[in-house]
């Protein structure tokens, strides 16, 4: 403060009448603890300040000094620095968390969003956002997931592009996920299968219309008759094993799932660049332990205890459900055709089973059965039989020329039939 200037805030040029009525004897002390929302001992000191100081000596002795609880210089440097050449893209409660783990250095990420901004490191992400009408969470665990596959440049070009396949609960937000070369049916199998080994079968499944969850087919004549809609392979699979599909309009309307995704897409990339994870086999090594620990930090107890995910007994094979099923009949010779192979069952029922329809299953793995009215037959793969080129007929040869049109001459005997008979 220059000399002769006093710089006070409003809250302090409100308290200078009220004290100065009560130097001058005008009001009481009460009556200006009453005033100021002060205690009488606040008063007195303020009013002995006032007295020995002048205006000057109710301005707050912190004005223009240093917190108390401030950061030394050389530690700002220090972060600054590190964020500059380490964590230029993360975010401040992000980079705050690996200041911890990794230099041991504590500072609150409010602090640390200030130093960034100051910097130009931080501008901020706010966006405004549409009004959605809110959706309550599930009362119990295992009562609804939701599920979906998050297509990202997840190694940052470290290796080919991977697809994320997520579930999250939508009682508790405890998540769970794998990375798979593509969104493919094959990959929504083995991970809904892996997610039951591990936590049980949901009640319910709540995702969008992709083609691999939903058939894009139109009923046929017997499904209309039954009031059946067209299943998916992936449809068909969890209908078998009693969990019900919910199908989202929009994304917006699973929106726990594609926050999941957002947060993977920053805090998942950032901490595989750091452990420098190259491949797909790394990538999902290097998942399980982050999901423990996303889980025990950002998970929530349910609304009502007990969990209904349904236990996967040991007699329950969910690999003859959670595969691809298609039908075939069997030929007199016992074959089998299935997308350009030919499967020949072995004794027995080789005859008895002519003419008959059988169902074969194709694991997310590639391994193919089949199975009988619930029996699985042994069978084994044809070679390929090289198929002879068959020649042309002579007539089919000539056939293959194009043929020029051609008029009749004047004098053309058929000509001369047509005028005689008019």
């Amino acid at each position: 403060m220059n000399e002769g200037i006093v710089t006070m805030s409003q809250k302090e040029l409100q308290r200078l009448p009220v004290l100065e009525a009560v130097l001058k004897k005008q009001a009481t002390q009460v009556e200006a603890a009453d005033c100021l929302e002060l205690s009488t001992r606040q008063v007195r000191r303020l009013q002995r300040r006032l007295k020995g100081e002048g205006a000057k000596g109710l301005v707050h002795r912190s004005r223009g000094r240093c917190s108390n609880r401030a950061k030394p210089p050389r530690i700002r440097r220090q972060v600054l620095e590190l964020i500059r050449e380490k964590y230029p893209d993360f975010g401040p409660t992000l980079a705050s968390e690996k200041l911890v783990e990794r230099h041991q250095i504590v500072l609150s990420d409010e602090t640390l969003r200030l130093w960034m901004r100051a910097e130009g490191l931080w501008a901020g992400r706010r966006r405004p956002r549409p009004h959605r009408q809110w959706r309550e969470r599930r009362a119990c665990c295992g009562q609804m997931v939701q599920m979906d596959g998050s297509h990202h440049d997840w190694l940052e070009g470290r290796s080919s592009k991977l697809v994320l396949m997520g579930y999250i609960d939508d009682a508790t937000g405890k998540a769970y996920a794998r990375f798979y070369d593509s969104e493919s049916l094959p990959a929504a199998l083995d991970s809904f299968k892996r997610y039951s080994r591990l936590y049980g079968i949901p009640q319910s499944v709540y995702l969008d219309k992709h083609t691999i969850y939903r058939s894009p087919k139109e009923p046929t004549v017997e499904e209309q008759l039954q009031g059946k809609d067209p299943q998916s392979q992936f449809e068909r699979a969890l209908s078998e094993l009693g969990v019900k599909v919910i199908h989202a309009n929009s994304p917006q309307a699973k929106g726990r799932i594609e926050r999941l995704f957002k947060t993977l897409q920053d805090r998942l990339v950032k901490e595989m660049r750091l452990a420098h994870i190259r491949t797909l086999e790394e990538a999902n090594r290097f998942l399980r332990g982050f999901l423990a620990r996303y889980n025990r930090r950002f998970a929530r107890a349910p609304r009502q205890p007990g969990d209904l995910h349904r236990p996967v007994s040991s007699g329950m094979w969910l690999d003859q459900v959670l595969c691809v099923k298609e039908p075939r009949v069997v030929a007199n010779d016992g074959t089998i055709r299935i997308h350009g192979q030919h499967l020949q069952l072995l004794p027995p029922g080789l005859r008895p089973l002519a003419k008959k329809g059988v169902t074969v299953t194709i694991s997310p793995e590639g391994r193919m059965g089949v199975l009988y009215e619930g029996q699985k037959l042994t069978y084994r793969v044809l070679p390929e039989q090289p198929r002879p080129k068959a020649e042309p007929e002579p007539f089919e040869a000539a056939r293959s020329f194009p043929q020029m049109a051609r008029t009749p001459a004047v004098d053309h005997p058929w000509r001369k039939s047509m005028c005689a008979s008019r």
